[in-house]
């Protein structure tokens, strides 16, 4: 059944309801093997000039699933059969923990947006590293890394080695989580000195690409010191963005979202910031560092814009919840055929052309 006609039913559900109701949905089609097969067959847009390589890691297209769509590791492979060149799972932390009462994720219709504030609810690393241990994972996976609630800001190093030991052997790139607006405090790890400081630390002993994703709400001039930070240290990669606290310019009315309450929006109002962070970032290091840009992509002419502004890989979430498991096979088709409009036999000649 096409998703415009199911999307309506899941509507109707809270909308965390909903995504538990459609990943049991997902997990139940595409449990077996044979059955992922067939989807990958049926979805997968198998073009040479989507093909990207970067940190060594071959992805078959750029349109991967941003973290916090699974956050516990249990249906990766279901959705990477949906198409997508590359899975990110997690937020994981250290420590096992439920995250914020419930309701914590509502939809924003009138905005095509999403304002939630899950609080990295997820098994813990332990548990997620036992769960991969016995699972054979079959797309380019990322795992994103969180600091735990309850560890001190000062014990925040600590907590992420903790995780990053435990899970880097599953994963082709890891992501050091300092953006969430959900953690109290977790966004002054992005500041200089403890962001250098956790970094450093972590890539000293890191045996995977290690990425950093960024917040939405920093200024141009944070933009280009954690830029600046992140190519010092070494860090592989950054993604840009995470989701904003921003709500200037929303049409959705502001008595309901004062009635929501606190939380980051995700969607189609983060799209004009995001993309002006992976263009300041790709003009910052000379396109020296690679981006993976997210915020607000919802088809192929906006991930498009992304690659023009130096993004060599995008990320969808919210664009994926209201447009359903063909997008991103729509996606890549689009991304397909501006290539060959633009008169690029390869994705990786099309990086930053727009700049």
């Amino acid at each position: 059944m096409p998703y415009r006609l199911l999307r309506p039913i899941f509507f109707r559900l809270p909308a965390e309801t909903a995504h538990e109701f459609g990943s049991r949905l997902l997990q139940g089609a595409l449990g077996t093997a044979a059955a992922r097969a067939a989807a990958r067959r049926a979805l997968a847009v198998d073009r040479p000039a989507l093909r990207i390589e970067r940190w060594g890691i071959q992805f078959p297209n750029p349109v991967g699933l941003a973290a916090g769509f699974d956050k516990s590791g249990t249906h990766l492979n279901a959705l990477g059969a949906l198409g997508f060149g590359f899975v990110e799972i997690g937020t994981v932390t250290a420590v096992a923990q439920p995250g914020n009462p419930r309701p914590r994720m509502f939809r924003l219709p009138v905005d095509r947006a999403l304002l939630n504030r899950m609080g990295f609810n997820n098994p813990g690393a332990e548990a997620m590293t036992e769960r991969l241990a016995h699972t054979r994972i079959e797309p380019v996976l990322g795992i994103n890394l969180g600091k735990s609630k309850v560890t001190p800001l000062e014990q925040a190093t600590d907590d992420y080695l903790r995780s990053m030991e435990l899970l880097e052997r599953y994963a082709d790139y890891l992501i050091v989580n300092v953006s969430s607006p959900n953690t109290p405090g977790l966004r002054q790890l992005q500041d200089a000195g403890p962001l250098r400081q956790l970094l450093r630390a972590l890539l000293a002993r890191a045996t995977r690409p290690l990425l950093l994703k960024i917040a939405p709400d920093l200024s141009d001039s944070q933009v280009d010191e954690v830029a600046d930070i992140a190519g010092e240290e070494g860090v592989s990669g950054l993604i840009a963005t995470n989701t904003t606290v921003a709500r200037e310019r929303l049409r959705t009315p502001a008595n309901q979202l004062n009635a929501l309450g606190s939380g980051g929006i995700s969607g189609a109002p983060v799209h004009g910031r995001a993309l002006q962070v992976v263009a300041r970032i790709y003009r910052r290091t000379e396109g020296a560092l690679p981006v993976i840009g997210v915020g607000g992509i919802f088809n192929a002419d906006q991930a498009w814009a992304f690659v023009r502004a130096g993004a060599s890989l995008v990320q969808i979430w919210t664009g994926f919840v209201y447009g359903g498991p063909l997008t991103p096979r729509r996606i890549n088709l689009g991304l397909a055929e501006h290539l060959d409009r633009a008169g690029f036999r390869h994705l990786q000649d099309a990086v930053g052309c727009g700049l």
